[in-house]
Formats: structure tokens, sequence, C-alpha cells
């Protein structure tokens, strides 16, 4: 937590000060009201009471409570605004921290975690520190203040104040023993809500379309049931306090009455030994003055165990919290693998990639995905893989972009290592398409401009162009909007070929030195994947492109085809050469083709 509250900046820190000013002012306020109590209850007891006294007294009473109340709500004031500016940082670095990750460490966390993390744990956590800071300043000052003031009065109810803050103290120690352990366990069942919740509503169209409704629904009852039994059992837990507070308050003020009768009673037996005047009433004054100690005394002991009721239910939100501050600090604490490189490189060359006897493997893992792959790409040149279902294809082009780094060997662009350029400056000179086509919620001009290349974003003469090549502009030109009509979330309101044909468009307006199609063709049809490659060779021919496919028809008049099988490269060259001396590549082709149409 104290991690967590570097965060502050001078200003908020500055409100922190005031707020504990103003505290101190309202505990200031807060107890000058018995002494004022104590006042009207002696002028009473002796029968000196004017009624311009009561006026008087009473009118400052109000005075001071008015004041607690405007200073409270000064403190409750500063106080949310710190808490809200503390979690808008947290979400914010929370976000950034994870915008920076990669595959390695968005696996070791898992999507649904860090979407809990980011928003439930940063909640406590402001939720700690809105009510932190009002009770942990205030409750030390009165519970101080309080004992400081009644310690002379007397020492028998003062024993009674300090057993049934023992009490108190002795209930919540045991119940957080008790309980601690559930919080983390809180926390992550609610993960596995977010992560059963998000794989139903991303996989909603399966889930319907295999009538799975019913097993979803008890899978999700399943990590539902388990969270609600845990939060529970900790709200049992903590619903004893009610009571055993309840019980203490009142066996205090019981305890307060009982003594203060006791030793009253014991005050005014000296009557029987007073024989003047004046011992008769100077027993009688000091029977007033302890009746008003009394009074005295109940509200200085109900704010001593007022405090620590507050400081208990802080104390009850605590674990929580601290909870929630680890898992954060966890994310902004965990190591980035991909890392920056020393800056953008200028090179003579453009659009050039090679590995160099490069082999992968995931973390932890102890079998290689590829091992000892070489090539290289010049400018303008098309270069395809192909092979079976984990053959190691999309992992061999996820390492020029480094969403993973090489395990051995080197990938380069342009003859320079990309672990030695800037991300940014690596990013800028690729253009990505993934297997899967991700669209974004807005229009669609702002799919295709999204991101910048160098600083700045596509222009509208990109955008046409983009739409143009990838053959998108004649569905795109047949809605009501054109280019500004509206992509919904994930593209949900837009065939998956044109989801494709958008992202390719999206690619195409960066104009970068190389593409990279990771069995992008997939979900078009071989009029369109024809034309479009057609349109890519043709007027983007100065840019480097590299090809993941299945289907021999887009990958055959490639410069050169890498035919991979078990993370090796088990062929490479022409499409012709690879019929005649390499059989992984035949059996694809003849399973696509018939041996007259490869003739």
């Amino acid at each position: 937590m104290l991690k967590l509250l570097k965060n502050l900046k001078i200003k908020e820190w500055g409100m922190v000060l005031m707020c504990t000013v103003f505290i101190a002012g309202q505990v200031w306020l807060d107890l000058k009201l018995p002494g004022y109590m104590a006042e009207i209850t002696t002028a009473l007891s002796n029968g000196t009471i004017q009624m311009s006294d009561v006026w008087l007294t009473g009118g400052l009473m109000l005075l001071c409570a008015f004041g607690s109340a405007l200073l409270a709500i000064a403190t409750g004031f500063f106080a949310a605004k710190i808490s809200a500016i503390l979690s808008m940082r947290l979400r914010g670095q929370v976000f950034n921290k994870i915008a920076g990750f990669g595959h390695s460490e968005i696996n070791k966390f898992s999507t649904a975690s860090l979407i809990t993390r980011s928003t439930n744990d940063v909640s406590h956590v402001q939720m700690f520190i809105a009510m932190g800071l009002q009770v942990l300043i205030k409750a030390p000052i009165m519970a101080t203040w309080a004992i400081i003031t009644i310690l002379g009065k007397s020492w028998e109810w003062s024993l009674a104040t300090g057993v049934a803050v023992a009490v108190l103290l002795v209930v919540i120690v045991c119940l957080l023993l008790f309980v601690l352990p559930k919080f983390k366990k809180i926390q992550k069942q609610t993960d596995d809500v977010n992560r059963v919740a998000r794989e139903n509503l991303n996989g909603l169209r399966v889930v319907r379309a295999y009538n799975a409704e019913q097993f979803q629904s008890n899978k999700f009852d399943e990590v539902n049931t388990n969270l609600t039994k845990t939060s529970q059992f900790v709200d049992r837990a903590f619903a004893i306090m009610n009571p055993v507070m309840t019980l203490v308050m009142n066996g205090l003020a019981l305890a307060i009455y009982w003594i203060g009768a006791f030793l009253i009673n014991g005050q005014l037996a000296g009557l029987a030994s007073a024989t003047t005047e004046a011992e008769i009433e100077a027993v009688f004054d000091g029977a007033s003055v302890l009746f008003g100690d009394m009074v005295v005394f109940m509200t200085y002991a109900m704010q001593v165990v007022m405090s620590f009721m507050m400081l208990i239910m802080v104390f009850i939100m605590m674990p929580r919290a601290m909870v929630s501050a680890r898992r954060i600090n966890e994310v902004l604490n965990t190591e980035v693998s991909i890392k920056d490189g020393d800056g953008d490189i200028n090179t003579d060359l453009k659009g050039v990639v090679e590995f160099r006897n490069v082999s992968f493997k995931y973390p932890n893992a102890e079998e290689y995905v590829l091992e000892n792959v070489s090539f290289k790409a010049a400018q303008g040149q098309t270069i395809a893989f192909i092979g079976s279902t984990g053959s190691g294809k999309s992992t061999l082009v996820n390492l020029i972009p480094r969403f993973f780094d090489a395990t051995e060997g080197e990938v380069l662009i342009n003859g320079v290592n990309v672990k030695e350029y800037t991300l940014d400056s690596l990013y800028d000179k690729i253009g990505y398409i993934s297997q899967q086509a991700k669209l974004f919620t807005g229009t669609i001009t702002d799919n295709i401009t999204f991101g910048k290349v160098n600083g700045k974003k596509p222009t509208e003469k990109d955008i046409e162009n983009a739409l143009e090549i990838s053959q998108s502009k004649e569905f795109v030109s047949k809605l009501d909007d054109k280019e500004k009509s509206n992509i919904s979330q994930s593209g949900a309101n837009i065939s998956g070929g044109q989801k494709q044909r958008l992202s390719i468009a999206r690619a195409i307006a960066r104009n970068p030195e190389i593409f990279i199609f990771d069995d992008t063709f997939s979900a078009l049809d071989y009029k369109t994947d024809k034309k479009l490659r057609n349109a890519i060779k043709k007027q983007l021919s100065s840019s480097t492109c590299l090809i993941v496919a299945q289907r021999i028809g887009t990958i055959k008049n490639a410069d050169e085809i890498i035919v991979l099988e078990g993370g090796k490269v088990v062929g490479q060259g022409k499409h012709k050469d690879l019929l005649e001396n390499c059989k992984v590549y035949q059996e694809i082709a003849l399973s696509q083709l018939s041996q007259e149409e490869l003739e």
C-alpha cells in the first residue's frame, strides 16, 4: 500500500495535510461539547442555573456542532478527491503497463485477472484511502485527546473503559486472523467469474449453435457459487461485530453509571458525620462534582469507544485493500520481457528481413517450436510460409514484430537485429495483419487510421488507396454512411471476409516497408484473394510481403516458399521446384488440387 501512495504528488499531500488540520479542529470542537454539558449539569445539580446561562451554553454547543459538521464535510471532500486521483493514476499505470506486456506476461496473469486488477482491485484501494484518510487520522487523535481528558477523573471509570476497548480489540484480532486468508481467495474467485463471463460473451454464437447454454450456465453457477460462499463466510464473520459493539457500548454505559452511583453514594455517606452547614454543603458539592464528572466521563468514554470502533471498521477494510494493493503491485512490478532497443537506426537498406539460425521455445517449455530457421527476404519480394497445423508458421512471423524474442539466433530488419530498434520505430516499419481480424468500436475510418506512423495519421488519400487495394471499396460504398459507417465491437455487424479486408486496409494505409499476412486470406473467396494479391503486387511492389497461408493457390506465385514441419525448414524454393523435391509440399498440394490442376 505504501508503494501505491508514492503516486500522490505534492498537491495531494497538501490536501492530506489540510485533512489533518480539519480533523484536528473537528475533534477539538467535538470534545468541547462534554465540557459545556458538564457546566449545565453541575449548575442544575447545584440549583444555581439561570436560563440565560442555558441559552448561552446551548448556543456555544450548537456552534461547536455546526463547525464540526462543516469541517467533516470539507474533510470528506478532500479525502474523496485524493482517493479518486490516486485510483485514476493507478488505473492508468496498470493499463499502460499491460499495454507494454508481451504474450508471456499476459499469459502469466490471464486476461480476466488483469481486468479484475485494473478495476475491482483499484476500487478497493480507492475505498480504503477515502475512508482511511478520515478515520485513521481522526480516531487516534480523538481517542488520545479523550483519554488524556478523563484520566484524572476516576481510575475505576478509566479501568472500565480500558476493559471495553480491550474486548473490542481481542474480537477484531480473532476475526482478522480467521478471515484474512479468505480475502485473497475472493479476489481469485472474482477473476474466475470474469473469466467465465468473458468466455461466454466472446463465444456467444458458438454457445448457441451447440445448444450449450445450460453447460455455460452451470459453469458460471459453479464459480459464482464459490464466490458467493466465500463472501457469505466473510460477511457472516464480520456480522458478529455489530452485536459485540452494541454489547460493549451498553455494558460500558452501565458500568460507568454503576461506578458513578457507587462513588456518589460513598460521597453522600459523609452526611452522617457532617455537623455543620458548611460540611453538609461540601458533601453535596462533592456529590454534584462527581455527578458532573460521570456525565462528562460517559461522553468521553463513548468517544473513545467510537474511535476504536471507527478504527475497527477501517481494519476490516484494510486486509482486502492490502490484498488488492499487492495484486496491483504484482502487475506494476512485473519485468517486461520485450524492451526497447537503443533507438531508431537508419540504414541504406529498406524492407529487408533476415533470419539467421533462429530457434524459439516458449517460456518454461522444454521443446523448441522453431529450430535453426534461416532465410532472407529482399525489398519487394514475397516470401510465403506453409506447413501443417502446429508447424510454427505463425510463431515464426510473430518474432519479427517482437511479440516474442528468439531464444537463439538473430532476427534482422535492414541488417539490424530487431532487439536494437525501439518498439515504436520497429512497428513503424511493419504492417501486421493477424489470423483473426480484429476491429475496434468506431467508424470504418477510425479503424483504418488506427494508430500512427512516425507520429502521423494516414491521410484521406491513404484511406481511399487502402480501401481500393484491399478490395473493400465495393462493399464500403454500398453502406449508408460509406467510410463513416459504424463498426460494432469486434466487427460483429459485418462478415468475416469484410473484417479481414478492412484489417488489410488498415495495414496498407500505414505504407509500411514490410507486410506480415498471418493466414490473412483464409476468410476470402478465391476471386477476391487473387484480385487482392495482384493489387498488392502491382501497387505495393516496393514493400516486402511475408505470407503465412494454408492454400497453395495463395502462395504459388511467391518469390520463395518456405515449408515448415515440426518447427524445421524441410523445403525452400519456388512452387515448381518444391513440387519436385519436397515431399511435405507435394502432400499439401495434392490434398488441395488434383495432379492435373498442379500440372
